[in-house]
C-alpha cells in the first residue's frame, strides 16, 4: 500500500534546490584583484602577516546571517582560500565576527570574547541587526549598536548580507582598504 509514494518520489524531481547556476559578482571581482593573497605576500600591517582566524559569535539573531556565513565554507566560495580560517577560541583569533540583535546579556559575552582576544585584533558586525538593533533596537533588553560595546573595525550592512558582501568586508578588515574599490580604480 504504500510503495506508491515511492514510485511517485523516483518519478518526481526532488525539493531541494540546485546547484548555483551564476558566479557571485563580488567575488569575481576580488579574485581579479591583488585581493589578501598579494597584501600577504607584502606584509603590510602586523595583521597580514599570517592567517587569519575567525571566532564567531551569534549575539542573538535569526541565523539568517550565520546561513550566509556558513556558505562561505563551501566550494563556492571558499574561505580558506583567502587565508581566513574558523577558530574555536577567541584566544586564536584575529577577526571577532557578531551577529544578531545584542541583547543586555550578551553585551558581556561579547565584551568577554574581545577581551580574551590578542592584538592586533578586529571586529566585525555583521548584518542590520548588529550595526543598530535592526527593527528590535527599541525593544526592552535591547543595547542596539555593538560599537557601543567594543570598537567596530568594518559594519556590513544587509538583512541578511550576501556572502560575497561578508567576504568582501571580511578582506576590508585585513587589508584596511576595499578590495572592490581598489580593482575599480586600478581597472
Amino acid at each position: 500500500m504504500y510503495y506508491w509514494h515511492w514510485v511517485r518520489n523516483i518519478l518526481r524531481k526532488p525539493y531541494t534546490t540546485g546547484y548555483p547556476t551564476q558566479d557571485d559578482g563580488v567575488v569575481m571581482s576580488m579574485l581579479n584583484s591583488d585581493g589578501i593573497t598579494e597584501t600577504f605576500a607584502k606584509n603590510q600591517s602586523p595583521m597580514n602577516r599570517r592567517a587569519v582566524a575567525l571566532r564567531q559569535v551569534d549575539a542573538g539573531s535569526c541565523n539568517g546571517c550565520e546561513s550566509e556565513l556558513s556558505l562561505l565554507s563551501s566550494p563556492d566560495y571558499d574561505l580558506s582560500r583567502y587565508g581566513f580560517s574558523l577558530a574555536p577560541s577567541p584566544k586564536h583569533a584575529d577577526i571577532l565576527v557578531v551577529t544578531g540583535v545584542v541583547t543586555e546579556p550578551m553585551a558581556r559575552v561579547v565584551k568577554a570574547v574581545y577581551d580574551q582576544m590578542t592584538e592586533p585584533k578586529r571586529v566585525v558586525a555583521v548584518g542590520v541587526c548588529a550595526i543598530s538593533g535592526g527593527v528590535f533596537r527599541d525593544a526592552p533588553g535591547v543595547i542596539g549598536s555593538l560599537a557601543g560595546i567594543v570598537p567596530v573595525s568594518i559594519q556590513i550592512d544587509g538583512c541578511p548580507p550576501t556572502p560575497g558582501d561578508i567576504l568582501r568586508g571580511l578582506m576590508w578588515a585585513v587589508d584596511g582598504k576595499d578590495p572592490q574599490v581598489d580593482r575599480e580604480v586600478l581597472a
